[in-house]
């Protein structure tokens, strides 16, 4: 199993949003999702999720208590309305200590006034502690990325993106790939060799695709200087997400993100725990950048 929690800050429009996304052992899918309001950046703490630093860059608690949804099939998320409302909620809690394996990566791909995150760092993490959910208790212990963004954020900014990362006790890398209507990519990442970490300077993405045009396999090379790392990701569950906005023509934009749970396997046999994320815009209901 594996998963991710979200918990975002937008003074400036009142509210925040929370997110928890669950992909559980039998094959459901356990998700939550709120809109607190009277969000300032003083914590983070909202909608029964809460990070609490205990020293700045190597340790932190994560917790959550709440109800979530638990889904059949998380393809019902295209409709996330119906699915709610026709699925079970369950009472959920999580408890996590989060330790950074890494330094903090500082990698802001575009500062400009219409980034998609002008500004963040990503951190390589191990997290240890329990998933409560309808009374039965879940140890978890396994490996991760933390993604620290601040500045404005839009979901339609980005014309398609494909973000990717994984990890273990001693090797763990990011990958992130945003494509434009017009003009060359722009691409980033690191990788991390248990001692050191390598900012990329080549990336190339290949991706086979399930009957739902979901992200199913992924290639990955990395180069930083004269290095190279090839990796292979295998979806082991997926959830489609979606956002949608009106833009300032007044027509309705929406956009599809697709989370996959992965494992990853280097060329010498050894195993990764991560995630991909795939963002594209849709045209006429198809996802942009069904390309890369």
């Amino acid at each position: 199993m594996g998963g991710f929690v979200r918990l975002a800050n937008r003074p400036n429009e009142g509210r925040g949003e929370m997110t928890v996304c669950l992909y559980l052992p039998d094959g459901r899918l356990g998700f939550a999702y709120a809109r607190p309001e009277g969000r300032s950046n003083e914590r983070f703490d909202a909608a029964g999720m809460r990070f609490s630093v205990r020293e700045p860059g190597h340790r932190m608690d994560v917790t959550f208590a709440g109800e979530i949804s638990v889904l059949d099939d998380a393809a019902r998320l295209d409709d996330p309305s119906l699915a709610f409302r026709s699925s079970p909620r369950m009472v959920c809690s999580i408890d996590l200590t989060v330790d950074g394996l890494a330094a903090p990566f500082d990698h802001s791909f575009d500062a400009s006034e219409d980034s998609f995150a002008p500004n963040h760092y990503e951190q390589l993490i191990a997290a240890k502690g329990t998933l409560a959910l309808a009374g039965r208790s879940i140890p978890i212990e396994g490996y991760g990325l933390r993604d620290h963004s601040w500045g404005p954020r839009s979901w339609q900014a980005p014309w398609f993106y494909r973000w990717i990362h994984g990890c273990g006790p001693e090797f763990g890398f990011m990958g992130a790939w945003f494509g434009s209507p017009q003009g060359p990519p722009t691409l980033g990442g690191f990788v991390w060799d248990g001692a050191a970490l390598f900012e990329v300077d080549s990336l190339e993405i290949g991706t086979r695709r399930n009957a739902r045009e979901e992200q199913a396999d992924v290639t990955a090379v990395l180069c930083a200087g004269d290095r190279e790392w090839k990796i292979h990701g295998s979806a082991k569950a997926t959830a489609p997400l979606r956002n949608r906005r009106t833009d300032e023509h007044g027509e309705l934009r929406t956009t599809r993100i697709v989370e996959a749970l992965m494992r990853w396997t280097l060329p010498d046999g050894r195993v990764l725990q991560g995630m991909s994320e795939y963002l594209d815009q849709l045209v006429d209901g198809r996802p942009v950048g069904l390309a890369v």
